[in-house]
């Protein structure tokens, strides 16, 4: 059933024409996907999928979607060109192995689960993962995010004159 939706609002999401819409759609696929993840008992990314995701970048995108004061719609439309056709036989292929991937029987290529995979996507799984095995890289790479920062600060308190 959430898949369905999540397929669904993912349909509608490239079909609107109003961008406004599209973007809804797009959070309601957000979080489909966010249940999904729940559901695989990976309690983390669905976290950072709402947190991430349906918070910060739909916010960003709606901000320039309004910003941008798009206004006629019909001025956007594209004339069929070489690239679009390109896209259309790309997603054709892509279509047909999809449908070729769901209608194989599944013995094929067996899947073994590991005995521990309901423990990996947990919360605690993660911070034990990254504080005991990559503190090192974790902390460097809080450092360069730190520098960063600073660095924009910096750049976005220069007087232009």
């Amino acid at each position: 059933m959430i898949a369905v939706a999540a397929v669904a609002s993912a349909v509608l999401m490239v079909i609107q024409k109003n961008p406004i819409k599209s973007v809804l759609f797009m959070i309601v696929n957000f979080f489909c996907l966010a249940v999904i993840y729940l559901l695989l008992h990976a309690q983390f990314i669905a976290i950072i999928q709402i947190l991430v995701y349906a918070g910060a970048i739909m916010v960003l995108f709606l901000f320039v979607i309004m910003l941008l004061n798009l206004g006629d719609e019909s001025l956007l439309k594209e004339k069929v060109n070489f690239r679009k056709t390109i896209a259309y036989i790309l997603s054709g292929v892509i279509l047909l192995e999809l449908i070729v991937g769901i209608i194989l029987p599944p013995n094929l290529h067996p899947i073994r689960q590991s005995p521990d995979a309901f423990k990996i996507g947990t919360v605690e799984a993660i911070g034990a993962t990254l504080f005991q095995n990559y503190l090192l890289p974790f902390e460097a790479v809080s450092i360069l995010l730190l520098a960063a920062i600073v660095g924009v600060v910096v750049l976005a308190k220069k007087k232009f004159k």
